[in-house]
């Protein structure tokens, strides 16, 4: 079933209009008619609707069933990411969306190989922006998760200091039990940050301001990974840990 998105001025009653780029896909790209359902995400609520109706530039959908579809975490995860090299970023955006994250932070930090200026960063987000509506539209979800502005460690830590709780994948003398404990975190938090450094690592005076934050280091394994690698397995061990508790 098909997901798109909409404001809330798009709703009428229990009717929703689209118009732009989604009426052009649902008419002319998709080929739906009247009667097809589809999901339509607004307000954070995902409703079940059905087509009734096209119009010269807009369609109209009739709300079948409100709140159908809830797909978001009750914990906001939070991705402060280094900066990579070429397009990892696009990569990571769009898995890390799918696993569930409600915002992603582009991060410069010490050992980062790229470097942005202003308009490249504004280029970038909104790059970076439309990948996560994709991503949000194929994997259900009820939001369309924020690519903030690529900031400073400074200023990122700064924010991640409001959140619950702060993770930081890092060499780790306490091994996996660390990663075990900090999980175990998540049954009491709302929203948890994960830094993870780009190709060079984490500059040693990043770690110690980090843990100055009450940030917990954690291990993702005995193995090496890659930037990417490590965003999208951190996410994923938050999501599982708290789609666990769930069910528990």
């Amino acid at each position: 079933m098909f997901n798109f998105f909409a404001d809330e001025n798009a709703k009428q009653n229990s009717q929703y209009i689209i118009n732009g780029a989604d009426y052009n896909h649902i008419k002319n790209v998709l080929r739906m008619n009247i009667g097809d359902t589809c999901l339509i995400s607004c307000g954070g609520k995902s409703d079940l609707c059905e087509i009734i109706a096209f119009y010269e530039d807009a369609v109209c959908l009739s709300v079948i069933e409100e709140n159908y579809n809830d797909t978001e975490l009750p914990v906001k995860i939070y991705l402060f990411q280094g900066l990579p090299k070429g397009d990892k970023m696009e990569y990571i955006i769009q898995k890390c969306v799918e696993l569930g994250v409600f915002a992603v932070v582009p991060v410069e930090m010490k050992h980062c190989v790229v470097k942005l200026d202003d308009k490249k960063a504004k280029s970038k987000q909104a790059r970076w922006q439309s990948i996560s509506e994709s991503a949000a539209k194929q994997s259900k979800r009820n939001i369309i998760p924020e690519i903030m502005s690529v900031c400073s460690f400074t200023k990122a830590l700064e924010f991640a200091k409001s959140l619950d709780l702060i993770m930081v994948p890092y060499e780790n003398k306490n091994g996996m039990q660390a990663t075990v404990d900090a999980l175990g975190s998540l049954k009491t938090a709302k929203s948890v940050g994960i830094f993870i450094g780009p190709e060079g690592g984490f500059e040693e005076k990043e770690i110690e301001k980090t843990l100055s934050s009450n940030a917990k280091i954690i291990s993702l394994g005995k193995r090496i990974l890659r930037t990417e690698t490590a965003a999208i397995t951190a996410v994923s061990m938050c999501m599982l840990e708290i789609e666990k508790g769930n069910i528990e």
